[in-house]
Protein backbone atom coordinates (compact mmCIF):
# COMPACT_ATOMS: atom_id res chain seq x y z
CA UNK A 1 0.00 0.00 0.00
CA UNK A 2 1.20 3.50 -1.06
CA UNK A 3 2.51 5.28 2.27
CA UNK A 4 0.50 8.76 2.54
CA UNK A 5 1.82 12.11 3.97
CA UNK A 6 -0.11 13.33 7.08
CA UNK A 7 -2.29 15.65 4.75
CA UNK A 8 -3.11 12.92 2.41
CA UNK A 9 -4.16 10.21 5.70
CA UNK A 10 -6.19 12.95 6.73
CA UNK A 11 -8.11 13.32 3.53
CA UNK A 12 -8.39 9.59 3.43
CA UNK A 13 -10.05 9.66 7.03
CA UNK A 14 -12.47 11.94 6.45
CA UNK A 15 -13.43 10.18 2.95
CA UNK A 16 -13.32 7.03 5.41
CA UNK A 17 -16.23 8.72 7.34
CA UNK A 18 -18.15 10.02 5.19
CA UNK A 19 -18.77 7.31 2.49
CA UNK A 20 -21.13 5.65 4.73
CA UNK A 21 -23.57 8.18 5.03
CA UNK A 22 -24.13 8.82 1.26
CA UNK A 23 -27.15 7.87 -0.42
CA UNK A 24 -26.23 4.85 -2.38
CA UNK A 25 -27.69 2.97 -5.98
CA UNK A 26 -26.83 0.33 -8.13
CA UNK A 27 -24.20 0.90 -10.51
CA UNK A 28 -23.59 -0.04 -14.22
CA UNK A 29 -20.29 -2.09 -13.47
CA UNK A 30 -18.95 -1.53 -10.50
CA UNK A 31 -21.28 -2.59 -7.42
CA UNK A 32 -22.80 1.16 -6.51
CA UNK A 33 -22.69 4.57 -7.07
CA UNK A 34 -22.91 7.35 -4.03
CA UNK A 35 -24.46 10.32 -4.52
CA UNK A 36 -22.11 13.47 -3.66
CA UNK A 37 -22.86 16.91 -3.60
CA UNK A 38 -25.80 16.35 -6.12
CA UNK A 39 -23.86 14.19 -7.99
CA UNK A 40 -23.72 10.56 -8.64
CA UNK A 41 -19.82 9.06 -8.43
CA UNK A 42 -17.66 6.15 -7.42
CA UNK A 43 -16.01 5.79 -4.05
CA UNK A 44 -12.55 6.94 -7.01
CA UNK A 45 -14.21 9.48 -7.61
CA UNK A 46 -15.37 11.37 -4.45
CA UNK A 47 -11.83 10.57 -3.19
CA UNK A 48 -10.22 11.93 -6.00
CA UNK A 49 -12.22 15.33 -6.05
CA UNK A 50 -12.09 15.80 -1.90
CA UNK A 51 -8.12 15.26 -2.82
CA UNK A 52 -8.55 17.92 -5.27
CA UNK A 53 -9.90 20.13 -2.82
CA UNK A 54 -7.31 19.81 0.22
CA UNK A 55 -4.10 19.25 -1.62
CA UNK A 56 -4.35 20.73 -5.68
CA UNK A 57 -2.48 23.65 -6.33
CA UNK A 58 -3.43 25.19 -9.58
CA UNK A 59 -1.37 27.17 -12.13
CA UNK A 60 -2.16 29.70 -14.48
CA UNK A 61 -0.71 27.82 -17.65
CA UNK A 62 -3.16 24.26 -16.33
CA UNK A 63 -5.19 23.16 -18.90
CA UNK A 64 -8.24 20.84 -17.57
CA UNK A 65 -9.74 18.79 -20.39
CA UNK A 66 -13.43 17.97 -18.95
CA UNK A 67 -15.59 15.68 -19.92
CA UNK A 68 -18.72 13.77 -19.00
CA UNK A 69 -17.72 9.79 -19.90
CA UNK A 70 -18.21 8.63 -23.37
CA UNK A 71 -19.11 12.44 -24.86
CA UNK A 72 -15.36 12.43 -27.27
CA UNK A 73 -13.16 12.58 -23.83
CA UNK A 74 -10.30 10.39 -26.12
CA UNK A 75 -10.87 12.59 -29.31
CA UNK A 76 -10.37 15.72 -26.94
CA UNK A 77 -7.40 14.86 -25.01
CA UNK A 78 -5.32 13.77 -28.44
CA UNK A 79 -6.38 17.34 -30.21
CA UNK A 80 -5.27 19.60 -26.90
CA UNK A 81 -2.20 17.55 -26.78
CA UNK A 82 -1.34 17.53 -30.55
CA UNK A 83 -2.46 21.82 -30.28
CA UNK A 84 -0.21 22.32 -27.62
CA UNK A 85 2.44 19.85 -28.75
CA UNK A 86 3.03 21.19 -32.54
CA UNK A 87 6.09 21.95 -32.77
CA UNK A 88 8.01 19.27 -30.69
CA UNK A 89 6.72 16.20 -33.05
CA UNK A 90 6.59 15.37 -36.63
CA UNK A 91 2.98 13.97 -37.86
CA UNK A 92 4.83 10.56 -39.25
CA UNK A 93 6.32 10.14 -35.88
CA UNK A 94 3.87 11.68 -33.69
CA UNK A 95 3.31 10.28 -29.92
CA UNK A 96 -0.40 9.96 -30.87
CA UNK A 97 0.97 6.84 -32.97
CA UNK A 98 2.68 4.63 -30.43
CA UNK A 99 0.26 5.64 -27.02
CA UNK A 100 -3.08 6.03 -26.32
CA UNK A 101 -4.33 9.47 -25.55
CA UNK A 102 -4.73 8.94 -21.64
CA UNK A 103 -1.37 8.06 -21.24
CA UNK A 104 -0.20 11.03 -22.67
CA UNK A 105 -2.84 13.36 -20.57
CA UNK A 106 -2.77 12.33 -16.85
CA UNK A 107 -5.97 11.52 -15.33
CA UNK A 108 -6.76 14.03 -12.41
CA UNK A 109 -8.83 12.06 -10.29
CA UNK A 110 -6.17 9.43 -10.58
CA UNK A 111 -2.74 10.97 -10.45
CA UNK A 112 -3.71 13.28 -7.77
CA UNK A 113 -3.47 10.18 -5.67
CA UNK A 114 -0.40 9.11 -7.26
CA UNK A 115 2.27 7.99 -4.41
CA UNK A 116 0.57 9.25 -1.46
CA UNK A 117 1.33 13.09 -1.52
CA UNK A 118 1.05 15.49 -4.30
CA UNK A 119 4.78 15.26 -5.34
CA UNK A 120 3.56 13.14 -8.92
CA UNK A 121 1.69 15.93 -10.34
CA UNK A 122 3.85 18.78 -8.46
CA UNK A 123 6.06 17.80 -10.74
CA UNK A 124 4.44 17.65 -13.72
CA UNK A 125 5.97 20.79 -16.39
CA UNK A 126 4.08 23.57 -17.54
CA UNK A 127 1.77 23.82 -19.07
CA UNK A 128 0.41 20.54 -17.31
CA UNK A 129 -2.79 18.57 -19.33
CA UNK A 130 -4.80 17.02 -17.11
CA UNK A 131 -8.28 15.57 -17.76
CA UNK A 132 -11.57 14.96 -15.52
CA UNK A 133 -15.04 13.78 -15.56
CA UNK A 134 -15.91 15.79 -12.14
CA UNK A 135 -18.53 18.12 -12.77
CA UNK A 136 -17.56 22.05 -12.52
CA UNK A 137 -19.06 22.40 -8.97
CA UNK A 138 -17.33 19.96 -7.42
CA UNK A 139 -13.70 21.69 -8.30
CA UNK A 140 -12.38 24.13 -5.62
CA UNK A 141 -12.65 28.01 -5.85
CA UNK A 142 -8.85 28.40 -6.30
CA UNK A 143 -9.87 26.57 -10.25
CA UNK A 144 -13.07 28.12 -10.55
CA UNK A 145 -12.69 31.63 -9.80
CA UNK A 146 -11.93 34.44 -12.58
CA UNK A 147 -8.35 34.47 -11.83
CA UNK A 148 -7.51 32.16 -14.95
CA UNK A 149 -5.94 29.80 -12.49
CA UNK A 150 -6.27 27.49 -14.71
CA UNK A 151 -8.22 27.02 -17.98
CA UNK A 152 -11.37 24.20 -18.92
CA UNK A 153 -12.21 23.22 -22.25
CA UNK A 154 -15.22 20.73 -22.07
CA UNK A 155 -17.05 18.65 -24.58
CA UNK A 156 -20.61 17.11 -24.36
CA UNK A 157 -22.79 15.16 -26.60
CA UNK A 158 -26.12 13.91 -27.07
CA UNK A 159 -28.42 12.43 -24.28
CA UNK A 160 -29.36 9.73 -27.01
CA UNK A 161 -25.94 8.75 -28.05
CA UNK A 162 -24.15 9.45 -24.53
CA UNK A 163 -26.85 6.47 -23.07
CA UNK A 164 -26.21 3.79 -25.92
CA UNK A 165 -22.23 4.55 -25.72
CA UNK A 166 -22.37 4.32 -21.94
CA UNK A 167 -24.35 1.34 -22.13
CA UNK A 168 -22.10 -0.69 -24.21
CA UNK A 169 -19.40 0.44 -22.17
CA UNK A 170 -20.26 -0.84 -19.11
CA UNK A 171 -20.85 -3.83 -20.60
CA UNK A 172 -17.11 -4.26 -21.20
CA UNK A 173 -16.15 -3.49 -17.96
CA UNK A 174 -18.80 -5.40 -16.48
CA UNK A 175 -16.66 -8.30 -14.00
CA UNK A 176 -17.20 -11.81 -15.33
CA UNK A 177 -19.48 -13.80 -14.06
CA UNK A 178 -21.70 -10.45 -13.73
CA UNK A 179 -24.99 -11.03 -16.16
CA UNK A 180 -24.88 -8.17 -18.68
CA UNK A 181 -26.57 -5.00 -17.79
CA UNK A 182 -30.16 -4.60 -19.84
CA UNK A 183 -30.90 -1.42 -22.10
CA UNK A 184 -33.55 -1.59 -20.16
CA UNK A 185 -32.04 -1.31 -16.79
CA UNK A 186 -29.45 1.61 -18.18
CA UNK A 187 -32.41 3.52 -19.55
CA UNK A 188 -33.98 3.89 -16.20
CA UNK A 189 -31.16 4.50 -14.08
CA UNK A 190 -29.88 7.07 -16.74
CA UNK A 191 -32.80 9.16 -17.07
CA UNK A 192 -33.22 8.68 -12.73
CA UNK A 193 -29.44 10.42 -13.35
CA UNK A 194 -28.09 7.96 -12.00
CA UNK A 195 -24.66 7.08 -13.84
CA UNK A 196 -21.12 7.92 -13.37
CA UNK A 197 -20.47 11.69 -12.94
CA UNK A 198 -24.45 12.46 -13.58
CA UNK A 199 -26.77 13.72 -13.83
CA UNK A 200 -25.79 13.68 -16.91
CA UNK A 201 -27.59 17.37 -18.24
CA UNK A 202 -26.12 18.58 -14.65
CA UNK A 203 -22.62 18.00 -15.65
CA UNK A 204 -23.54 19.77 -19.16
CA UNK A 205 -24.74 22.49 -17.76
CA UNK A 206 -22.73 23.68 -15.01
CA UNK A 207 -19.80 23.74 -17.79
CA UNK A 208 -22.42 25.82 -19.89
CA UNK A 209 -23.09 28.31 -17.59
CA UNK A 210 -19.44 28.63 -16.35
CA UNK A 211 -18.50 29.10 -20.07
CA UNK A 212 -21.03 31.83 -20.54
CA UNK A 213 -19.92 33.53 -17.18
CA UNK A 214 -15.97 33.20 -17.76
CA UNK A 215 -15.65 32.77 -21.76
CA UNK A 216 -11.57 33.01 -20.98
CA UNK A 217 -12.14 30.47 -18.43
CA UNK A 218 -13.99 27.28 -19.94
CA UNK A 219 -14.83 26.89 -23.86
CA UNK A 220 -17.65 24.23 -24.33
CA UNK A 221 -17.60 22.15 -27.12
CA UNK A 222 -20.51 19.84 -28.59
CA UNK A 223 -19.69 16.32 -30.11
CA UNK A 224 -22.07 17.38 -33.49
CA UNK A 225 -20.21 20.15 -34.31
CA UNK A 226 -16.52 18.50 -34.19
CA UNK A 227 -18.21 16.37 -36.58
CA UNK A 228 -19.37 18.68 -38.73
CA UNK A 229 -17.16 21.42 -38.56
CA UNK A 230 -13.68 19.44 -37.43
CA UNK A 231 -11.36 22.47 -38.47
CA UNK A 232 -13.46 25.36 -37.32
CA UNK A 233 -13.33 23.29 -33.66
CA UNK A 234 -9.41 22.60 -33.99
CA UNK A 235 -8.74 26.51 -34.42
CA UNK A 236 -11.67 27.45 -32.37
CA UNK A 237 -9.28 25.47 -29.35
CA UNK A 238 -6.50 26.58 -30.32
CA UNK A 239 -7.49 30.43 -30.24
CA UNK A 240 -8.99 29.88 -26.85
CA UNK A 241 -5.40 28.00 -25.41
CA UNK A 242 -3.87 31.12 -26.43
CA UNK A 243 -2.24 29.21 -29.44
CA UNK A 244 -3.24 30.16 -32.42
CA UNK A 245 -2.26 28.58 -35.93
CA UNK A 246 0.26 31.22 -37.65
CA UNK A 247 -0.58 32.20 -41.41
CA UNK A 248 2.18 29.93 -41.90
CA UNK A 249 0.84 26.65 -39.99
CA UNK A 250 -2.27 27.30 -41.95
CA UNK A 251 -0.20 27.16 -45.35
CA UNK A 252 1.37 24.07 -43.84
CA UNK A 253 -2.10 22.61 -43.45
CA UNK A 254 -0.94 22.14 -39.87
CA UNK A 255 -4.78 22.18 -38.76
CA UNK A 256 -5.90 19.83 -41.83
CA UNK A 257 -2.66 17.57 -39.81
CA UNK A 258 -4.19 17.46 -36.29
CA UNK A 259 -7.75 16.73 -37.95
CA UNK A 260 -6.30 14.01 -39.72
CA UNK A 261 -4.42 12.45 -37.01
CA UNK A 262 -6.85 12.81 -34.27
CA UNK A 263 -9.80 11.39 -36.43
CA UNK A 264 -11.61 8.52 -35.03
CA UNK A 265 -10.47 6.65 -37.72
CA UNK A 266 -6.87 7.41 -37.45
CA UNK A 267 -6.66 6.84 -33.95
CA UNK A 268 -8.80 3.12 -33.79
CA UNK A 269 -6.56 1.61 -36.31
CA UNK A 270 -3.24 2.82 -34.54
CA UNK A 271 -1.93 -0.80 -32.97
CA UNK A 272 -1.81 0.73 -30.11
CA UNK A 273 -5.38 1.19 -29.62
CA UNK A 274 -6.55 -2.26 -30.68
CA UNK A 275 -4.64 -3.76 -28.16
CA UNK A 276 -6.96 -5.45 -25.37
CA UNK A 277 -5.19 -6.17 -21.98
CA UNK A 278 -6.38 -4.87 -19.26
CA UNK A 279 -4.49 -5.03 -15.74
CA UNK A 280 -5.69 -4.36 -12.10
CA UNK A 281 -4.00 -0.79 -12.80
CA UNK A 282 -5.32 -0.63 -15.66
CA UNK A 283 -8.94 -2.20 -15.40
CA UNK A 284 -10.06 -0.80 -18.78
CA UNK A 285 -8.58 -1.46 -22.39
CA UNK A 286 -7.30 0.66 -25.06
CA UNK A 287 -9.44 -0.78 -27.48
CA UNK A 288 -12.39 -0.12 -24.70
CA UNK A 289 -12.12 3.11 -25.80
CA UNK A 290 -13.35 2.93 -29.29
CA UNK A 291 -16.34 1.50 -30.76
CA UNK A 292 -17.84 3.49 -33.49
CA UNK A 293 -17.35 7.32 -32.47
CA UNK A 294 -20.74 8.19 -35.09
CA UNK A 295 -23.45 10.95 -34.57
CA UNK A 296 -27.17 9.55 -34.37
CA UNK A 297 -26.13 5.52 -33.69
CA UNK A 298 -28.24 4.97 -31.10
CA UNK A 299 -31.12 4.77 -33.67
CA UNK A 300 -29.44 1.33 -33.76
CA UNK A 301 -30.47 0.36 -29.69
CA UNK A 302 -33.19 2.75 -28.31
CA UNK A 303 -36.38 2.40 -28.61
CA UNK A 304 -38.82 5.16 -30.29
CA UNK A 305 -40.72 5.18 -27.08
CA UNK A 306 -36.89 5.60 -24.80
CA UNK A 307 -36.27 8.40 -27.87
CA UNK A 308 -38.87 10.08 -26.46
CA UNK A 309 -38.60 10.20 -23.15
CA UNK A 310 -34.66 10.96 -23.84
CA UNK A 311 -36.42 14.27 -25.89
CA UNK A 312 -38.67 15.54 -23.28
CA UNK A 313 -36.07 15.54 -20.74
CA UNK A 314 -33.45 17.43 -22.60
CA UNK A 315 -36.49 19.91 -23.79
CA UNK A 316 -37.25 20.10 -19.87
CA UNK A 317 -33.70 19.82 -18.51
CA UNK A 318 -32.05 22.44 -20.59
CA UNK A 319 -35.13 25.11 -21.71
CA UNK A 320 -34.06 28.59 -21.20
CA UNK A 321 -30.38 27.82 -20.90
CA UNK A 322 -29.85 29.04 -24.25
CA UNK A 323 -28.09 25.16 -24.71
CA UNK A 324 -28.77 22.69 -27.36
CA UNK A 325 -27.28 19.90 -28.82
CA UNK A 326 -27.60 20.89 -32.66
Amino acid sequence: RIKLDEGYQKTYKNVDELLPTLPRSKGWWLDQLLQYQGFWLSTYGIRGSMLIDDHFNPRPTDIIIATSPKCGTTWLRALVFSIINRNSFDFSDHPLRKANPRDLVHFLEAHIRGDGSTASIDGLPSPRLLSTHLPYALFPECMTDDTLACRFVYICRDLKDVLASKWHFANKLRPKGVPPLSLEEAFDLFCKGVSHYGPFWDHVLGYWKASLESPKKVLCLKYEDVKKEPLGCVRKVANFLGVPFTPEEENKEIVEEIVKLCSFENMSNQDVNKSDTRSQEKPISNSDFFRKGEVGDWVNHLSPQMSEILDQITEQKFQGTGFSFH
